[in-house]
């Protein structure tokens, strides 16, 4: 069996004071790229994910869409999902 899946999380501390988005992606259940808006780029963490994560880091309008996303996904989703 072939698993790919990818994960897209919002962490909030503090309500939207301090918000961190990342982005997973996981093939056999071993995760080989990552985003992470603390970090501010894409992370590999197999020799795939890291030939990937230079490709992604070398497009300034990827990494500028992925940064903007704790503000367009996060922020905006936060009073949806609270009580």
């Amino acid at each position: 069996v072939l698993q790919f899946f990818g994960t897209a999380e919002c962490h909030f501390i503090n309500g939207t004071e301090k918000v961190r988005y990342m982005q997973r992606y996981i093939h056999n259940r071993l995760q080989f790229l990552m985003f992470d808006s603390d970090v501010g780029h894409f992370v590999g963490f197999t020799p795939s994910g890291e030939k990937q994560a230079r490709r992604l880091n070398s497009d300034p309008v990827r990494l500028e869409r992925r940064r903007a996303e704790v503000d367009r996904f996060c922020r905006h989703n936060y009073e949806g999902i609270t009580p």
